[in-house]
């Protein structure tokens, strides 16, 4: 996920999508020796397994059990096969934008001057430790608890893992949201979210278990390792240190299924109150120094986290906050420091927690990276080059039918009242689409990327991402906004917003695909189109009117009813054990899986309804109804290796994708 998509998003910015992972090789997409079997993989057919008894396993088995995991991912799949195209396609373009000689200060040229410094090893190895000394130079002289604030103040980011409403290993104790106010959808709010771990989720922590325990014990080890590479070492007490404050930083974090709650974004703070809510910080200098301080109001989703990192501020030992900060910086700005750094990150991050054996190639990092720096940018050249506009067209055809058909299937129910549907109608009505690309790009004119610093741009461009999302506040909301670039593989929709985004690199085979039949379209692309727009009508999409306002517009007796098929849903999901030792939790998946459902039938319906039914062609001997089902279970092709699915399951809002094919 970009920078710019992770400010921005939240649990009520639901991603679904074929897993957004990069994959080494494609996935068979023609079945060799079948005539006409275009856009189904044959091959990858369990026919000893009935449908009926597990379709995931029918529609995948041959593969999952013929494939190897690519040694530089933690899960491979169909997903993989769009993600690696568009990452090829990308550094492509940036290495021809880069041989263009594009003038200073352009776009282009900040493009290859970032992905240029980021492959420059040999800069950043002879740079050293040098340009993160600054960093390192003011958290050494913290000296008192008001410096301590304004430090961690001025690292505020507008960079949070938003889907999960927290802000993960980015060295701040908290992260900015800036957002549509919940409860006044004219208006942007800041929301401060909890934050400050090294590890993905307070479970990492607590979790009373042999697995935790071994990675709690691999992390102490991270540790002392990165800080004897950067001449910092400590003594086992002082590593003790530095992981008891984090867990109790993480004692102090709301659990992701409370904190997928979106009424918890209803807890506006006054600005005057935070010292009374949450002693022990001081609030005048952290918000001095992050630029905040003429706000009045913030809205805080974990008030628990606030109160409790501000008083560990004020009782746990500055030497050991200045460890912890060290570390965190450290962590932070790893993918940009010389190769041992590098390398100790990844055999934690991603060996211990993900279970990846090889680091990716370089090149793969860079186009991340700068995606992450200058989204848009990048985003130009792609769908200059991607995406024509007869496939715009193509595309937004099917949202038009597939929101016809959601339309139809409200009229249908039986349960809900005239009332309630009336207001649904009037929506879905109003549900803003963005395909492909946003109607406007953003400015980078402001950034400033040097050619050579890869350090410093990856700094600048956070800083001049928080500062673009700090001066939309007292602006009035803009609904055209995209929270994902062109290039990203994912789609998203945003209640709150009432939009849905669906960006140039999903919308590609072979997820959707001229040259296949539509039955198979919309299977893939169509699902995943139907799951965005039942997003606005889930547990969580459907506490928001169609202004975005967080109300209630069902009759009693609807919502009702609704709540209880959906406590049905998380009771079911529940069940799904992967591990004997660990289950998923229905609740956390729930929104998920409800536009999961909903989506696939709206999907359905809306091919039923097209014009291209009456001519769709039996393929292989699988009927057009046949070919849609194998086409949506194979979108969801994957293999996870086992500790980034425990992972998953304890992270995630989405089901892991056996799952949603069961």
């Amino acid at each position: 996920m970009t920078l710019r998509a992770r400010a921005v998003l939240t649990s009520l910015a639901c991603a679904a999508a074929a897993s957004c992972a990069m994959g080494a090789d494609p996935v068979r997409s023609v079945s060799a020796g079948v005539p006409g079997a275009v856009g189904l993989d044959l091959a990858a057919i369990d026919p000893a397994v009935k449908p009926g008894d597990d379709f995931f396993a029918y529609a995948n088995g041959a593969w999952l059990k013929s494939t190897e995991i690519p040694a530089d991912r933690s899960d491979y799949g169909a997903g993989a096969v769009l993600v690696e195209e568009a990452n090829r396609r990308t550094q492509e373009l940036i290495r021809n934008a880069d041989a263009t000689r594009p003038p200073p200060g352009s776009e282009a040229r900040k493009v290859a001057d970032f992905y240029a410094s980021f492959m420059d090893e040999q800069a950043i190895e002879r740079a050293a430790l040098r340009p993160l000394e600054p960093t390192l130079a003011r958290i050494a002289a913290i000296a008192d608890r008001r410096a301590l604030a304004a430090y961690l103040g001025s690292t505020l980011r507008a960079d949070v893992d938003a889907f999960n409403n927290t802000s993960f290993e980015t060295g701040n104790v908290f992260g900015l949201w800036v957002a549509q106010d919940l409860a006044q959808p004219s208006s942007y709010s800041a929301f401060l979210l909890q934050g400050g771990l090294g590890m993905p989720d307070r479970e990492y922590y607590l979790a009373d278990s042999t697995e935790m325990d071994e990675i709690r014990k691999r992390y102490r080890a991270h540790i002392g390792a990165m800080m004897r590479l950067a001449g910092r070492p400590l003594s086992a007490a002082e590593v003790d240190a530095v992981f008891a404050l984090e867990r109790r930083i993480a004692e102090s974090h709301t659990s992701r299924e409370e904190s997928g709650d979106v009424k918890r974004g209803l807890n506006h703070w006054p600005r005057s109150e935070f010292e009374k809510r949450a002693p022990g910080l001081d609030w005048a200098a952290y918000f001095e120094a992050a630029q905040l301080g003429e706000l009045s109001s913030f809205v805080i989703w974990q008030p628990s986290a606030a109160t409790g990192i501000a008083a560990l501020a004020a009782s746990e030992p500055l030497e050991v906050w200045k460890r912890y900060l060290t570390l965190r910086a450290l962590d932070h700005t790893a993918p940009v420091l010389p190769s041992a750094f590098v390398a100790e990150r990844f055999a934690f991050y991603g060996t211990v927690l993900s279970g990846t054996p090889a680091l990716r190639a370089r090149w793969k990092r860079a186009v991340s990276a700068t995606s992450f720096a200058l989204g848009d940018a990048v985003g130009k050249l792609y769908v200059q080059r991607y995406f024509p506009p007869e496939e715009k067209r193509r595309a937004e055809e099917m949202v038009h039918t597939l929101i016809a058909a959601f339309g139809e299937r409200i009229d249908r129910l039986d349960w809900m009242t005239p009332a309630t549907k009336a207001r649904a109608k009037q929506k879905l009505a109003v549900l803003r689409i963005g395909v492909g690309y946003p109607d406007h790009w953003r400015d980078y004119s402001a950034l400033e990327i040097v050619r050579g610093d890869a350090l410093g741009n990856t700094l600048r461009a956070e800083l001049f991402e928080t500062a673009w999302n700090r001066a939309k506040l007292g602006r009035p909301v803009d609904r055209s906004e995209w929270v994902m670039t062109p290039q990203t593989v994912n789609a998203v929709n945003l209640p709150a917003m009432n939009a849905m985004n669906f960006p140039a690199a999903i919308l590609q085979p072979p997820f959707f695909d001229r040259a296949r039949p539509a039955a198979m379209d919309y299977g893939a692309i169509g699902a995943t189109i139907g799951h965005e727009i039942s997003h606005s009508f889930d547990d969580q999409g459907a506490l928001f009117d169609e202004s975005g306002r967080l109300s209630n517009w069902w009759t009693p007796a609807d919502s009702a009813h609704f709540t209880a098929a959906g406590e049905r849903l998380a009771a079911q999901y529940s069940a799904y054990r992967p591990f004997p030792d660990l289950a998923l939790n229905g609740r956390q998946v729930l929104s998920e899986n409800i536009a999961d459902v909903a989506g696939l039938a709206t999907a359905f319906d809306a091919f039923e309804r097209s014009g291209e039914r009456a001519a769709a062609p039996v393929v292989a001997g699988f009927t057009p109804e046949q070919q849609f089902f194998l086409s949506y279970a194979q979108s969801w092709l994957e293999k996870v290796r086992e500790p980034a699915l425990r992972q998953s399951i304890l992270t995630d809002s989405h089901a892991p994708a056996a799952y949603r094919t069961y």
